[in-house]
């Protein structure tokens, strides 16, 4: 225990931790890092993503995701960080993710299969995980300091660089909690209200996921296993938005 406490003083001392109002929790949060190491973070690990996936340079894409997402981080809570928003070009998953930094990704299949409503609600899923901070907390929880500064180093040369990349990247997709996952759809909600999109995109594109999840079986990297069940969330975004529920609603 003497230990832990002194390496915390240590920690303290060279200025690794810092308190940060977060939006999302209304609250002051603890960070074993810098907005500059976050981004550092980000930018290592979407190298890392560009190397093992492949990014659409279709321009339509690229146009269509980078039109709607603007406008998603214009109104969105947190302004300290630039957004950027990639098309995975893959046929076979519905599938989004974020990073730290701001960078989020979409699968073309996802993207394909929905309006621009809908597309906004998922962008503005993803970034509320960027406000909120979820991703970094993961791996604050998971990496330790060293992988964690390790991941934000420039340098591939650094002894375990390539480990902490894949290490972060393994954490970040992988299931957010029940909390997080509501705490990103209110803040997608919001955030497509503000932005001039129908505030109940969230629902329709929760629904139409869901009626394909039924039709295909569940892929290792579909958008559902990383999320709660669908009919949890979208009761979640009825009450949100002040809207009636149903019976379906009551009984799920």
């Amino acid at each position: 225990m003497k230990y832990a406490v002194l390496y915390i003083s240590i920690i303290i001392m060279a200025g690794c931790i810092s308190t940060e109002y977060t939006v999302a929790t209304h609250k002051q949060d603890i960070f074993f890092y810098s907005t500059e190491k976050e981004v550092a973070i980000g930018r290592n690990i979407a190298r890392q993503i560009a190397l093992e996936l492949k990014i659409s340079k279709d321009p339509k894409e690229i146009e269509r995701v980078n039109r709607i997402g603007s406008k998603i981080a214009a109104v969105c809570d947190r302004k300290d960080i630039h957004y950027y928003f990639y098309v995975i070009d893959n046929k076979d998953e519905y599938n989004a993710f974020s990073i730290p930094g701001g960078y989020v990704y979409t699968y073309k299949k996802l993207i394909d299969s929905l309006d621009d409503d809908e597309l906004a609600f998922v962008l503005a899923h993803e970034i509320g995980h960027i406000v909120a901070h979820h991703a970094i907390k993961r791996l604050q929880a998971a990496m330790g300091m060293n992988l964690l500064m390790i991941a934000s180093t420039q340098a591939n040369a650094e002894p375990g660089f390539q480990e902490g990349l894949h290490f972060a990247l393994a954490n970040i997709t992988m299931a957010y909690s029940r909390d997080d996952e509501f705490t990103a759809d209110e803040l997608g909600t919001k955030y497509i209200k503000l932005a001039g999109f129908k505030p109940t995109a969230g629902i329709e594109v929760l629904n139409k996921l869901y009626a394909n999840q039924k039709k295909q079986p569940l892929r290792e990297y579909s958008y559902f296993r990383s999320h709660p069940y669908v009919v949890q969330r979208i009761t979640h975004i009825k009450k949100y938005l002040g809207l009636p529920l149903d019976v379906d609603d009551y009984i799920n």
